[in-house]
């Protein structure tokens, strides 16, 4: 883990600075301006230290979210690997809500493929196979990100200790069995405003979402974590992530999972 510069940012106050943004919905320039070497176990650092504050303040851990797992969302955002960041429950969308504009800075969706486990998975040395057979049931879903940095402008650091910049999530109307399911030729349509503006499917997400999946159990392991039974893991965006102002309108059509329509709700 990297030491900060003599007077600069610490593990603890960039955790109390990047919970102090949340709350407020303020934006700021990435850390590493001022601290090149926030590398990635240190953002992971701080971002077990905002879980531990998180419940502490009343939030319960229900799963985990994968970042970055498409190579669209890597060109996009310029870091070239996924990571993974925690879901607590004040994270979840009920279903039929608009995009939650009073505390999210400037709101983006991507289509997920989520999954919720029937078994315990721990790292390391998971597999595909291995990660597909813990899980319970499939869904499609549609991730609300969010980012505490001005222009979603980060390093790998700056974005693993802004909990991969979570926001809120919904899954869809269908939850299926992985075996009744193709996921890597499992498609979404994303149609924002009417029109359908992006195409991919699961194969878009390592190759297989279960791949996205193994590889969460395997870092976490590293942090001497599992993928507990009963948690949601979202498997990360399927497509590039389009944005949600007042007035928008975006749905998600995957192939057997459904379709998820967010509103971006009223100027």
């Amino acid at each position: 883990m990297a030491a900060a510069p003599a007077g600069g940012w610490t593990v603890e106050s960039v955790a109390a600075e990047l919970l102090a943004c949340e709350d407020e919905r303020r934006e700021r320039e990435p850390f590493t301006d001022e601290w090149p070497g926030l590398d990635l176990d240190t953002g992971y650092a701080i971002q077990d230290l905002n879980l531990q504050k998180r419940i502490e303040r009343g939030e319960r851990l229900i799963g985990v979210k994968l970042g970055l797992t498409s190579r669209a969302k890597q060109q996009r955002m310029g870091v070239h690997f996924p990571f993974v960041a925690w879901l607590t429950d004040a994270m979840v969308l009920p279903v039929g809500d608009p995009v939650p504009q009073s505390r999210l800075i400037h709101p983006r969706i991507e289509p997920e493929i989520v999954f919720v486990m029937g078994e315990r998975l721990q790292g390391p040395g998971v597999t595909c196979a291995q990660a597909m057979a813990a899980v319970e049931s499939v869904w499609g879903g549609a991730e609300v990100i969010d980012s505490r940095y001005k222009d979603f402008r980060f390093t790998a650091g700056d974005v693993a200790a802004d909990n991969a910049s979570s926001g809120a999530f919904v899954t869809g109307p269908v939850g299926l069995p992985p075996a009744d399911l193709d996921l890597s030729l499992e498609a979404v349509l994303v149609e924002v405003g009417g029109v359908v503006t992006d195409s991919a499917t699961g194969a878009a997400v390592q190759g297989h979402p279960g791949e996205a999946l193994a590889l969460a159990a395997n870092d976490l392991a590293r942090r001497g974590h599992a993928v507990e039974a009963g948690w949601v893991v979202l498997t990360g965006g399927m497509t590039d992530a389009v944005f949600a102002p007042h007035g928008s309108s975006t749905a998600l059509h995957f192939t057997n999972l459904g379709s998820v329509f967010l509103s971006g709700g009223e100027g």
